[in-house]
């Protein structure tokens, strides 16, 4: 059995197909983890998330920022953004049954037998596992409601609180874990959430603004998997942490993380040949 992590694939489906090609994916022993960030800027969200959904138990998913999006446009809360290529998927006769088995997917996933933890954007140093089970659980518990669009969805939109507290409660608690597990790159030296700064930490000549896998965090044990940062191209040069997003959507590739040999592999955007 194999544990193979992808990183953001937007809508890159052909480039998945290929990667997994690559490495003989067999989903009757192995798994494919997904970091997030399913669907958008890539030509075909719709099959990507037919084919993830279809691997059941063998696709293990966190929903990244422009999943949620997602449900926000297709519950006409928001106005699709034509960059996002999602016409197709919006207007399938199998939406609503895409949408309701999005909503079953978590903010977070736990591998112990390799100490990996997989969120979209990463981990609030302040949080342990046990914390990031508990609140990713209860955003969970929220979007499996029959009103997840008007009490958490309608309200997500919104950078604050920046601060984590333990008397946060509500939809207060859950818009923190949201933007924290989905949108976080950088944060400020108090550890508060920021939400402008999208470059490279070579190319941030702001001091007082550090990304967050830099921080002393409760989960320094875990070994951290993530995307939704394209800048840094899958280096942190932080031991623990890997970065999967490289910008497939953008042209450059997509990346696949083999696990019990700790091998990177890559798939080149096939529109940028």
């Amino acid at each position: 059995m194999a544990h193979y992590f992808v990183g953001d694939i937007q809508g890159c489906f052909t480039e998945l197909e290929l990667l997994l090609q690559k490495v003989g994916f067999n989903p009757s022993i192995d798994e494919l983890w997904a970091v997030g960030d399913l669907v958008a800027r890539g030509p075909d969200s719709l099959a990507t998330l037919r084919y993830l959904k279809s691997l059941d138990n063998s696709a293990k998913l966190v929903l990244g920022n422009h999943d949620l999006h997602l449900l926000a446009v297709q519950g006409k809360l928001k106005s699709a953004n034509p960059m996002d290529k999602l016409n197709e998927l919006l207007a399938a006769d199998d939406i609503k049954i895409l949408i309701d088995w999005l909503r079953e997917q978590p903010l977070a996933q736990y591998l112990p037998e390799h100490n990996i933890v997989m969120t979209h954007a990463g981990v609030p140093p302040q949080w342990d596992l046990a914390r990031l089970k508990i609140e990713a659980e209860q955003v969970s518990q929220a979007l499996k409601r029959s009103d997840y669009l008007e009490s958490l969805i309608a309200n997500m939109y919104i950078n604050g609180p920046v601060h984590w507290h333990e008397d946060l409660i509500g939809i207060e608690r859950h818009r923190y874990c949201i933007n924290a597990l989905t949108r976080m790159r950088y944060l400020h030296l108090d550890g508060s959430l920021e939400f402008n700064c999208k470059l490279p930490p070579q190319e941030n000549h702001d001091a007082k603004l550090k990304p967050w896998f830099s921080f002393d965090s409760l989960t320094s044990e875990k070994i951290k998997v993530f995307g939704h940062w394209a800048a840094l191209m899958g280096e942190t040069h932080v031991e623990r942490t890997q970065a999967l997003d490289t910008a497939c959507c953008w042209g450059k590739h997509l990346t696949l993380w083999q696990v019990e040999n700790n091998e990177k592999i890559t798939q080149t955007n096939i529109n940028s040949r």
